[in-house]
């Protein structure tokens, strides 16, 4: 059974290193906003992460809204940590609490909300574009559809490819 921890403990905890926190969201989502000081160990590489590096330490997991560690809880717990514990409510929490988040507003949106602004945006356009040309453009929301129901079932979403190439989505040059 998961063990939760509260915002106001974390923080107590981090500020006199007794904790280290593990952020398991992707990249994309880690660049736009996270707890500073929170380590990158995306859910997708969990098992290549080594985290030896933290002994002696209380591991804490967190994601967006807790929904994803608590889902994966066995997955992270299974490493046997000496201590180890959900944020309670993830970062959302974390930011109702009143405490700080790094923020990056140059960073994309998550590659995950791109596809839903994207095929949304290709529904109603092919809705209204049928509604007022012909019904031939009723075809675009259905291709958007069955471009959903393809990526939930084999996992591959050519959208989010696409969208992954995009100019916006690549990384900076530094300096």
């Amino acid at each position: 059974m998961a063990q939760f921890i509260e915002p106001a403990e974390l923080k107590r905890r981090l500020d006199e290193g007794s904790a280290v926190l593990i952020d398991i969201r992707d990249p994309d989502e880690y660049a736009r906003e996270h707890i500073r000081g929170a380590r990158l160990v995306p859910l997708a590489a969990w098992d290549r992460h080594d985290l030896e590096g933290e002994a002696g330490k209380a591991v804490v997991f967190t994601c967006r809204s807790g929904n994803r560690t608590a889902a994966h809880a066995a997955r992270l717990f299974a490493r046997a940590f000496p201590e180890a514990y959900l944020l309670r409510g993830g970062i959302e929490a974390w930011k109702a609490a009143g405490l700080p988040v790094h923020r990056d507003p140059r960073a994309p949106l998550e590659l995950q909300r791109q596809v839903q602004i994207a095929v949304g945006t290709m529904i109603l356009a092919g809705l209204a574009l049928a509604w007022a040309a012909s019904p031939w453009f009723l075809a675009l929301p259905a291709f958007a559809g069955a471009g959903l129901v393809f990526a939930g079932i084999t996992g591959f979403c050519g959208m989010a490819r696409l969208l992954a190439a995009m100019p916006w989505n690549r990384p900076q040059p530094s300096g």
